[in-house]
């Protein structure tokens, strides 16, 4: 059984991507899934100037901890106008000044949600091109789109049976190659 950590790179408190993430932690029963929220690490904008006056913040050492003691990660990507949140990319620059390779064999399974029928494309793609360069292997991706229209928040699954079906066979091969 190996070590899963999934989150979604978002500070919304009513974040798509949020949900997203752990209706497809929950779907992953043979492995050890722990699922975290990235608001509860907060960090200052990273500058040259804040970390040379200020140094490495607590809470990213222990974010990088809990990166570091897993196999897998499992992150859903926000979009804001055609990339990365800059909550999110704040994360990154500080997790790579950090620890350039802090991804440094992680197996990760990347995944977007929008509201929009692109479900956040540009920003998934945008990941899947970065996290290598930090160490990642990307295993696989899935852009789901159309969030409102194709889940549902009541029953918690997957409303469109195609987009379901094609979900599931991304995070079986996830599970299984990890």
């Amino acid at each position: 059984m190996k070590k899963i950590l999934a989150f979604a790179g978002s500070n919304s408190s009513t974040s798509i991507n949020n949900k997203l993430v752990k209706f497809v932690a929950s779907e992953i029963t043979e492995h050890n899934v722990r699922t975290i929220e990235l608001i509860d690490y907060e960090l200052p904008m990273y500058s040259e100037d804040e970390e040379k006056n200020n140094g490495f913040p607590g809470i990213l050492m222990a974010l990088n901890q809990q990166i570091s003691d897993v196999d897998a990660l499992l992150i859903s990507v926000n979009e804001h106008n055609g990339s990365l949140g800059a909550f999110f990319k704040n994360m990154i620059d500080w997790l790579s000044r950090l620890n350039r390779n802090f991804l440094e064999g992680k197996k990760v399974l990347l995944m977007s949600t929008s509201p929009g029928k692109r479900g956040g494309a540009s920003a998934l793609e945008f990941a899947k091109t970065v996290f290598p360069r930090f160490g990642a292997e990307i295993v696989d991706s899935f852009s789901f789109p159309s969030f409102y229209d194709n889940f549902s928040e009541e029953s918690n699954k997957v409303t469109d049976e195609t987009l379901s079906l094609g979900l599931k066979e991304v995070v079986s091969t996830f599970a299984h190659q990890i």
